[in-house]
């Protein structure tokens, strides 16, 4: 359905970006700033982010999460967090900090919900596993949040993508990072050449960490954190990795010692310390005693959680199905038309130059996998697979 500029859907549109200077700081994005690479001819009636939101939730990329690991991997288990939630969490935090911040909340949905679209099999490990094989072949090492953008605005929809804005886009190229970094102010950018420099270099130097154009994408990069820290927690404990009373205890005083309290201290302090209300682009972030904190507790989850060898007991079982998978289909590649990958699946059609590179076309494919559907894969060529550990269901 298109609008045009005599409709009264589209006097209803310009009247909501008119409310947008009432309602949103001087550092919020307005949703008429929104800039697409390609010009649409439909006069589309809904604003611009709400728009790009929507059209990353009717993705193919964003139907995969559902079966992709966040931190545990292999666990038959209902209440273990899974990509899909996270991002999810990721986008209910920061449109609280954002509505508090009164910044732009169609803005920090959308990307929230594209930020980790291009996380392959199994999580960080996947990550590292990929990224080895990729520069083993002469490809910049494997990034997911490169990953997401290339699905977004590249490989869907049969090489058109989704033509969502550069400051979506931005946002999630930037979105990681926020390990070393707990107070933000953006670094614009207004241009696709712009945007296509920083995708450039981000992929040229993988520790590069740039910093999002928007206060939105800010909060998000942070909201990131406030959303998995304490849950990958609970989600220790329910597995029996940790106990509750092994948390730092400088920690608990500080932050709480469950998830509800650890993320009602971030959010707290993040809308006490950040900043909207100026013309100079805002900042979000921690006073320096809760920052030291959260420095703290990451460090604890390091240790305790994300390289316990309990967590990484699999990890030389799905690299070895990592390195056959993508030798064979380099190898189904060579001997085809460019399609078979393995007895009738279909790698597509190649949709831009970088496909030209057999290489290229594998890391996509093994990118874009579920955890199941890879081991499938791995079994179905004589893979020797993990086999996931049931759990009890908890209350």
């Amino acid at each position: 359905m298109s609008a045009s500029a005599s409709t009264p859907l589209f006097n209803q549109l310009r009247a909501l970006n008119d409310r947008e200077h009432l309602l949103h700081s001087p550092a919020a994005t307005p949703s008429a700033a929104g800039n697409r690479r390609r010009k649409e001819e439909k006069a589309a009636y809904r604003q611009n982010f709400a728009l790009d939101a929507d059209r990353i939730l009717h993705s193919r990329a964003y139907s995969r999460y559902i079966d992709k690991t966040q931190v545990f991997s292999l666990v038959s288990n209902d209440h273990i967090t899974h990509r899909v939630l996270h991002v999810q969490l990721v986008s209910r935090i920061a449109r609280t900090i954002g509505r508090f911040l009164r910044l732009n909340e169609d803005l920090i949905e959308a990307i929230s919900l594209g930020h980790d679209i291009g996380h392959p099999p199994f999580g960080h490990d996947g990550e590292r596993i990929l990224a080895e094989l990729c520069m083993e072949h002469d490809l910049p090492p494997f990034q997911h949040n490169v990953q997401s953008v290339r699905f977004l605005d590249t490989l869907e929809r049969e090489g058109r993508g989704w033509n969502l804005t550069l400051q979506v886009l931005d946002g999630i190229l930037c979105h990681d990072g926020e390990s070393s970094l707990t107070n933000l102010r953006p670094a614009p950018i207004t241009t696709w050449e712009e945007f296509d420099q920083r995708l450039a270099a981000k992929k040229r130097d993988p520790k590069s960490l740039p910093i999002p154009a928007t206060l939105e994408g800010c909060v998000v990069r942070l909201a990131d954190t406030v959303a998995y820290i304490g849950r990958d927690i609970e989600d220790a404990i329910r597995l029996g990795l940790i106990s509750r009373s092994d948390l730092p205890q400088a920690c608990r005083k500080q932050l709480g010692d469950s998830n509800g309290t650890i993320v009602y201290t971030l959010v707290t302090d993040l809308i006490a310390n950040s900043d909207s209300a100026g013309s100079d682009g805002g900042r979000v972030g921690f006073s320096t005693a809760i920052a030291t904190s959260l420095l703290e507790l990451k460090a604890f989850n390091y240790e305790k959680i994300y390289l316990a060898p309990e967590t990484k007991h699999n990890l030389p079982l799905i690299r070895s199905c990592y390195r056959r998978l993508f030798d064979h289909y380099l190898a189904n590649l060579a001997a085809s038309d460019g399609h078979a990958a393995n007895g009738g699946e279909d790698l597509g059609q190649a949709v831009d130059e970088e496909h030209r590179n057999p290489a290229a076309r594998v890391r996509d494919y093994l990118a874009g996998m579920t955890d199941d559907f890879f081991l499938r894969q791995a079994e179905r060529i004589g893979c020797a697979v993990p086999e996931k550990q049931v759990l009890p269901r908890q209350p």
